[in-house]
């Protein structure tokens, strides 16, 4: 079938807000030991602070309105609706630049960088420099659908994306951008279907692209904890040793969210389809501790902003869908087979406050790395919180490609 594209307008129904107001009024608080703030998850007394505001001062029909300033389609890919937004950019020859949101993100995280590569004579750049941005809600969040069957890892997604460009928007050749599993789907992405692909930028590598155990530690009687499985036992070269214990220190100290998503996720959405204080608390503290501003995190991200992120899992009701991505990724996994290597031209942001940092011998194991900036400066969310030099980077890595 081919891809048909249509524009769409969000317009959530208004009895879909009442009952989310009449929600977020009746609802039951826990106890906390006193002064646990943010130790033990989510600070009760700001979750409190935020539904004050959520109720009183948010307005999510000012928020919709503002997001319908941006041009919004939807696609159907095989009976599969994805949402997206397609800015076409203003010089003289504009690059199809696809960028991909992570979890528990949704496309309001690009929104800032989002005019920086579309007009960039209007941000200090060169219009030659432009992009022609396409940013999806990636298949199973928000206003993108989810195929009803087992199986659909992040692997599937790009054969999908991959027809949105090239047959529903017409790009014979495009670039693609990731960070968190939108960084994950660079890796299938760049090794099925490299022949669209002019270059793939990423500024989140995680550990799940392949086996790096030496052959000695390939003993069934070793026991590995979850999410090492790929992990030498003792790396001996100590840049690998910082990267895997930073791996190991995440899996510790942020993993559980990650264990239940992968193992258990059906329990968990309905919790979250029932209770929007419960879906905001759960979101929200990983934007709190994954930023690194802690405390200061509503300095990057605005109350507005981060309730508008929840809206967009809640008003579509698709937490569930989103986080169907952990368990069947886990459970029909994708790796690289042993020694191959991405070879389409990449480019690697590496940011220091990312979960894992990147170390850049390992992105070169993997990817045809071309360009590559270590910053001094950022994390998880430098698409957001390092907008302007994220822009820069990707002008200056797709320019010899054009």
């Amino acid at each position: 079938m081919p891809v048909a594209v249509e524009p769409l307008s969000i317009n959530i129904s208004q009895e879909i807000l009442d009952d989310l107001r009449d929600r977020l009024r009746r609802t039951r608080w826990p106890g906390e030991v006193p002064g646990s703030g943010w130790n033990r998850g989510v600070d009760l007394n700001y979750m409190k602070e935020l539904v004050e505001y959520w109720l009183d001062e948010y307005d999510w029909r000012e928020q919709e309105a503002r997001l319908n300033e941006l041009p919004h389609f939807r696609a159907d890919i095989d009976g599969l609706g994805v949402h997206f937004i397609h800015v076409k950019g203003n010089g003289p020859d504009p690059l199809p630049l696809f960028m991909m949101h992570g979890y528990p993100w949704s496309f309001v995280l690009l929104l800032r960088i989002l005019p920086m590569l579309t007009d960039p004579a209007a941000h200090g750049g060169n219009p030659e420099d432009a992009f022609s941005v396409v940013i999806p809600s990636i298949i199973g969040f928000g206003l993108s659908d989810y195929p009803a069957e087992e199986g659909f890892g992040f692997q599937h997604h790009p054969a999908r994306y991959d027809r949105l460009m090239t047959e529903g928007l017409g790009y014979s050749r495009y670039g693609i951008e990731g960070g968190d599993w939108g960084g994950f789907l660079t890796a299938p992405w760049g090794y099925h279907h490299p022949d669209n692909l002019i270059g793939i930028h990423l500024n989140c590598l995680f550990p799940r692209l392949g086996d790096e155990r030496e052959p000695e530690d390939k003993d069934p009687d070793i026991l590995r904890g979850l999410g090492m499985k790929w992990a030498p036992v003792k790396p001996k070269d100590p840049d690998m040793l910082r990267y895997w214990k930073n791996v190991e220190k995440y899996w510790i100290d942020e993993g559980a969210y990650c264990h239940q998503q992968m193992t258990r996720p059906q329990t968990l959405a309905v919790g979250m389809a029932d209770s929007p204080v419960g879906l905001a608390a759960w979101i929200i503290e990983k934007w709190r501790a994954w930023s690194g501003w802690y405390d200061d995190f509503e300095k990057l991200f605005s109350r507005d902003m981060l309730i508008t992120n929840v809206m967009l899992y809640w008003v579509t009701n698709s937490f569930w869908s989103a986080i169907r991505l952990y368990s069947e990724s886990y459970y029909h996994p994708w790796e690289l087979p042993v020694g191959a290597r991405i070879e389409v031209p990449a480019a690697v942001a590496a940011y220091p406050h990312e979960l894992a940092p990147i170390v850049r011998k390992r992105a070169e194991r993997y990817y045809n790395v071309v360009h590559y900036n270590d910053y001094p400066e950022g994390g998880h969310f430098a698409v957001h919180e390092r907008a302007d030099e994220m822009a820069a980077d990707l002008r200056e890595f797709f320019r010899p490609l054009r």
